[in-house]
């Protein structure tokens, strides 16, 4: 479309003379075709929209016949990207799902022979000139959610160097997955990786180099975490093999030690104490019944209920035995087992009681009859002997008529009598004979095994 103020300048063209006519008409040709020529200068690769300069501004001469979906040295040698990274902050470490969400800073640098000029100058370009130039396709490994922060444009810099070096900068918020062992949580140790990777470019196009090796991680040693500290950190340079060929990756390995102090005040101090609470019902007497099944049946609910709230944070991660769990189920069984030995030592208290109230009134009817048997014990025992005279003389004395039965039951009866005391006897054994020793001798096995059993288990999930 020829705009009013073109047709006014053709009917004014028209009245010149023939000469000046056609200078006028090949300026207005150049006019009205330098835009569509300036368009194609960039890849030659026109725009749709017509109205977005695709050159940089005051680098025509640069970026003509630059071509963005080719990348440096196509063909040749592979292009060399060197990475930096500054690790703004890790907001959360999640044991449930087994990620942490970081913010960090990447930085690329690499060198487009394309983009050479002259002088020691370097210039900070508008980001959006980003979608003119051709930029490595580097991704996160492992990465769950990311994004480019926006505010108030996007987080991104470009800066080109005269020698053709581009500095590429992001601001990113990702959140990675990070394979966690929390078998000797809250005692633990995690390490966790950074994985930068290239999409689709393998090896033979580009290479990728930490800048200053591990100098060129920064911030993550200032980083002030909640439930961590950072023990060291460190760099590594791989490659992965995929069917479609071997990708260059780098790796930043940290890690990240638990502070266990806030579970110490947390748990253990709270289950230790209903641990020694429970110990409180030995030096209560076994007849205070009420008592001490109230401080037993209270400590065994309070336990339970700490067990439950440990867990609840970590429900995800129940299938890990953690050391915090062994903990808990140790103070639990000797809890338990306080209320265990109440209950054996007043059950024994009680059959105690029971063996003795039968034994007092035989004795005393046996007192009153040994005044009313004296002369009867005599008259029967002149009875017994004139009766044995008289059975001598009618016994037959020969080797038919003798009878083995009664000795024979006589045998079986001594066999009897001493299997049933050898039982008696192992009974008598596991038998409580005084069941106020029990809480004494309680006293000390309680608190003794506990410290014992403490200094196992913290020995081995702190050096082992």
């Amino acid at each position: 479309m020829i705009s009013r103020q073109s047709w006014r300048q053709v009917k004014k063209i028209q009245k010149l003379s023939p000469e000046m006519f056609c200078q006028y008409f090949c300026f207005l040709g150049v006019y009205l075709f330098l835009p569509t020529q300036r368009s194609c200068s960039l890849g030659h690769v026109p725009d749709l929209q017509g109205s977005m300069a695709t050159s940089l501004p005051g680098f025509e001469n640069l970026t003509m016949g630059y071509n963005k979906y080719l990348r440096p040295y196509f063909g040749g040698q592979p292009v060399q990207i060197a990475m930096s990274l500054d690790i703004a902050s890790i907001s959360s470490i999640s044991e449930s799902d087994m990620d942490y969400t970081a913010t960090i800073y990447l930085r690329q640098r690499w060198t487009d022979p394309r983009l050479v000029f002259h002088g020691n100058k370097s210039f900070t370009l508008d980001a959006r000139l980003v979608e003119l130039l051709w930029v490595p396709d580097t991704y996160i490994v492992e990465s769950k959610r990311s994004f480019l922060h926006e505010v108030t444009v996007g987080n991104r810099l470009i800066r080109l160097f005269s020698n053709g070096t581009i500095l590429y900068a992001l601001r990113i918020t990702t959140t990675v997955a990070c394979n966690m062992d929390l078998s000797k949580y809250p005692m633990d140790t995690q390490t966790c990786r950074l994985q930068l990777e290239s999409w689709g470019y393998d090896e033979n196009d580009v290479i990728f180099t930490w800048l200053r090796g591990n100098d060129s991680v920064h911030g993550i040693e200032k980083l002030r975490l909640s439930q961590y500290t950072v023990e060291r950190y460190y760099t590594l340079v791989s490659k992965s093999q995929q069917e479609t060929g071997s990708y260059p990756r780098l790796i930043l390995q940290f890690e990240l030690r638990r502070n266990v102090l806030y579970f110490i005040l947390e748990t253990y101090v709270p289950s230790t104490l209903l641990v020694m609470l429970s110990w409180v019902s030995f030096w209560i007497t076994l007849d205070s019944v009420p008592a001490r099944t109230c401080i037993g049946v209270t400590t065994v609910l309070s336990m339970t209920t700490l067990m439950i709230g440990s867990r609840s944070s970590l429900s995800k991660t129940n299938c890990f035995i953690k050391a915090i769990d062994v903990y808990l189920g140790i103070c639990f069984s000797f809890i338990f087992g306080a209320l265990v030995e109440y209950a054996v030592a007043h059950y024994s208290s009680s059959q105690k009681c029971a063996a003795k109230a039968p034994q007092e009134g035989p004795a005393n009817e046996l007192a009153k009859e040994m005044e009313e048997v004296n002369i009867t014990n005599i008259l029967s025992s002149s009875i017994a002997s004139y009766k044995q005279k008289l059975s001598l003389s009618s016994i037959d004395i020969s080797s038919n008529n003798l009878n083995y039965s009664g000795l024979t039951m006589k045998t079986r009866e001594k066999i009897k009598c001493v299997f049933r005391n050898r039982i008696h006897r192992i009974i008598g054994y596991f038998t409580i004979q005084n069941p106020s020793n029990v809480d004494h001798y309680s006293k000390v096995l309680f608190p003794l095994f506990f410290m014992l059993v403490n200094v196992f288990y913290w020995a081995y999930y702190l050096y082992f």
